[in-house]
């Protein structure tokens, strides 16, 4: 008797814990994105979003909240109740966001439970075909020859891109930086001649790699991508190892009960495995997929913080 006693108490401890996930999705799930409708990762969180809804029997609705470099969106999920029915996907510059923006409306890591890191992807260095430059070796060879001759467009001041190309001084290779409000006005000058080399996530790049409109030369990688197997990475090319990963990420509120962001993970992993999510991801994005723990997505973040924080106050960068 006593130790069935023991067990019911057990039971009704435990209730609490476990009853919001066995409920859970009740009501349909918001999925914030950090940029506009049809941009960056939002037409595959809206296939993600179709996806879980399928599996999980509710709906999953996509809301674009856009502005200051993702923090706007993020600064409302952080402020949104803690209920499992709300949650952010966000990309690098999260992890730039701390440094760069003053008074920031939220706190990183203590606002912010983190769910899963998705995938990355690297920058990818290319050049206008009319241009000399066949290997980024020659991009150095000359930049070292004539410092400053070379002009290169990125997605702005402070952002991943322009962080990268900012280590290159290291091995003498200094560069006249243009910076653009994101990647479609790099891509068009680029594509244009205006621009001897544009600097970018590879997803961006990509298109006009593959239709011949930009030469591909180097990525910020640890090794070469499997979407643009013959293009080496910087270190490759005799420069310092410069790593710079384009990623994603899903967060929610803290305060998220662990058991209802345990279920989510699972859910979206699966969605995730299914063959036309997974080939959507790692095809039209070139990302090479995580689908990480939310642990390892916190020390991720952790490490692209400190990393780039560190680029950002030796070289005085300011956010535009």
């Amino acid at each position: 008797m006593k130790l069935r006693r023991l067990l019911t108490l057990l039971a009704l401890l435990c209730a609490p814990l476990t009853a919001p996930a066995q409920e859970w999705p009740a009501r349909p799930v918001k999925f914030v994105v950090p940029v506009p409708t049809g941009g960056g990762l939002d037409p595959f969180v809206r296939a993600l979003a179709f996806k879980l809804g399928d599996s999980l029997k509710q709906k999953f609705i996509v809301e674009n909240k856009p502005g200051a470099s993702g923090s706007v969106g993020t600064a409302f999920v952080a402020k949104s109740a803690p209920d499992g029915y709300t949650f952010i996907f966000v990309y690098d510059t999260h992890a730039l966001n701390p440094t760069l923006i003053r008074d920031l409306p939220f706190d990183t890591v203590k606002d912010l439970a983190p769910v899963m890191l998705i995938g990355t992807a690297p920058q990818l260095i290319a050049s206008y075909p009319g241009r000399p430059y066949r290997s980024f070796s020659d991009v150095a060879t000359e930049a070292r020859a004539r410092p400053g001759s070379i002009n290169v467009g990125s997605t702005g001041n402070g952002s991943l891109g322009h962080l990268a190309l900012l280590q290159l001084a290291r091995d003498g290779v200094q560069l006249t930086h243009i910076p653009y409000k994101g990647g479609g006005p790099v891509l068009q000058d680029l594509v244009g001649g205006q621009l001897d080399l544009g600097i970018a996530g590879l997803p961006n790049m990509l298109p006009h790699v593959k239709s011949g409109l930009i030469r591909p030369l180097a990525v910020t990688a640890t090794a070469r991508s499997r979407a643009l197997p013959e293009v080496p990475t910087l270190a490759e090319a005799g420069m310092s190892n410069v790593i710079a990963y384009t990623w994603w990420g899903i967060l929610a509120p803290e305060g998220t009960p662990k058991p209802i962001i345990a279920r989510f993970h699972e859910a979206v992993v699966q969605a995730m495995n299914t063959p036309d999510i997974r080939r959507m991801f790692s095809e039209a994005l070139a990302m090479d997929v995580v689908a990480s723990s939310p642990e390892a997505l916190q020390q991720y973040v952790a490490r692209e913080i400190a990393t780039w924080a560190r680029v950002v106050r030796e070289n005085n960068i300011k956010a535009e």
